[in-house]
């Protein structure tokens, strides 16, 4: 297996393998790393995995799917990275990501079982044990930069603290997450951990870590490595909880008490179901759209945005337009008040036929030159939505109110402000037949003021998290300036 960049000039050119894109993040020419081509998973196999998935276990069914993207580190030590990453201790339930059921046809995918209680953990866990595996085998540091909207950076942090040869370096927007989400990333005083709050929004924060990417000299010197999405890694990481997904809403849940699922088939046999995402960055619906490309029978990969609603307006009209920091809402779904999805390239370098040049035009010299780039005319956009799956909404603060008021009433069920954008949307595209499934984003307890609003009461909060909020904190501010930020990384590295 062999990755390229979406930037890339033609498809001959010379692709790098699994280990070496997991240590670089960007590609030197700011674009995104994709594999050549994507493997195909047959009916049989998908029907070996569900065998393997019941009786193995999820660490055993995210070797299998890892295995078809990973030839350069050996079987026996990929699969012991996976068992060591999914067990019952880290995610406290030996299911990993069971299924809730909501209503007829309507599932939660419980994502956010693990150590900062959101779904980033899923692949943060996994890769901050392939970032030591690797520097290990070769005997190196990594200085690992990140941008955060709320989650990526406590999940990057919990994942990395205490990894030997690893250094974090964690950007945020100061001010703009929650307190739950401010002291989960602040109060870790590990030597390996720093945390600088930018004065900017999200967007600020990532555009820092892609100039210093982009700075190959600076990049090569400090050994900069990123966790962010852009990390084909990480978004390799989160494919495997759709084929689980996949397998649970197609089968029932029995061990849940929910019983056996009795849902038509398609007419080709095959039955299909639809995966609703809450979706700021595009990393999480990506990975959906890689199962999706790989075979999985995905009826609709449905993006749902909060007011920040720049994903939402491409699926509508073809165009994407970003918002600057002073037009990006401030919303009670913060971890999505993202204006510029660095991972929808991915999306798009497929859409335009892996034209890496077209790619590199829109993205590298429209986006940055004009704040926006038009598709709608072109005959292939109408592809998102037939060829690929994409449809997608908007959600606002009224609507996540209402659907968490409605779901704990109607179900007992109490979610998290974005799991309610997800159920908001998803409650538009649901099609008869086809088992729609929510991806939840966190638990309530991270936003828990939003919790209050709509419900007068506070969720529950797991124990080992009392009082967080009043603990020390540990934090630089620090304006939107890139080399203040390289100075920053170099200094702490010298010592």
């Amino acid at each position: 297996m062999r990755y390229i960049s979406t930037r890339a000039a033609g498809p001959a050119t010379e692709g790098k393998r699994f280990c070496e894109i997991l240590l670089e993040g960007l590609a030197p020419d700011g674009g995104l790393y994709l594999p050549q081509s994507y493997p195909q998973v047959s009916s049989t196999t998908l029907s070996a995995w569900r065998k393997v998935y019941h009786e193995q276990g999820y660490a055993a069914l995210a070797f299998e799917v890892l295995s078809l993207y990973i030839d350069d580190i050996p079987a026996k030590d990929l699969r012991a990275l996976c068992e060591k990453t999914y067990t019952a201790e880290v995610f406290g339930t030996g299911e990993i990501v069971p299924l809730r059921h909501v209503e007829d046809g309507l599932w939660i995918e419980a994502l956010s079982n693990g150590p900062t209680l959101a779904f980033k953990d899923m692949a943060m866990q996994l890769l901050g044990n392939l970032f030591e595996y690797e520097l290990a085998r070769r005997g190196e540091e990594l200085n690992i930069l990140g941008a955060t909207s709320g989650d990526t950076g406590s999940a990057a942090e919990y994942a990395m603290r205490g990894k030997k040869g690893v250094r974090v370096f964690m950007t945020s927007p100061h001010g703009r997450m929650s307190p739950f989400q401010q002291a989960q990333m602040f109060s870790l005083m590990d030597d390996n951990i720093h945390n600088i709050a930018i004065h900017g929004v999200f967007d600020d924060c990532q555009d820092i870590v892609k100039a210093v990417s982009g700075d190959l000299d600076f990049k090569r010197t400090h050994r900069i490595g990123t966790v962010n999405s852009i990390n084909w890694a990480r978004l390799l990481a989160q494919v495997v909880y759709y084929f689980a997904g996949y397998i649970q809403a197609t089968e029932g849940a029995p061990t849940h008490g929910i019983g056996v699922s009795t849902l038509p088939a398609e007419a080709d046999g095959v039955q299909k179901v639809s995966f609703a995402v809450p979706s700021g960055n595009f990393g999480n619906v990506c990975a959906g759209h890689v199962a999706r490309m790989m075979g999985l029978p995905i009826d609709k990969l449905v993006v749902a945005t909060n007011e920040n609603d720049v994903l939402d307006e491409f699926f509508r009209t073809g165009t994407y337009r970003v918002r600057a920091a002073a037009n990006t809402h401030e919303t009670s779904s913060p971890s999505m008040d993202i204006s510029k999805a660095s991972n929808f390239e991915r999306f798009v370098f497929d859409l335009l036929g892996r034209d890496g040049q077209r790619t590199q035009a829109l993205f590298g010299n429209a986006v940055p030159k004009l704040g926006y780039f038009q598709l709608g005319s072109d005959p292939l956009f109408a592809q998102a939505a037939t060829r690929y799956g994409f449809a997608s909404g908007k959600s606002t603060h009224a609507d996540r109110l209402q659907t968490i008021r409605d779901t704990w009433s109607r179900h007992g069920i109490l979610v998290d402000p974005h799991t309610a954008d997800g159920l908001k949307v998803a409650a538009e595209q649901r099609t008869v037949g086809v088992p729609m499934v929510v991806l939840e984003t966190a638990l309530p307890i991270k936003f828990a003021s939003t919790i209050v609003e709509a419900l007068g009461r506070e969720p529950e909060r797991p124990a080992k998290f009392d009082g967080i909020e009043a603990l020390p904190k540990r934090v630089v501010e620090m304006d939107a300036d890139v080399d203040a930020i390289k100075a920053l990384i170099a200094t702490i590295c010298q010592r």
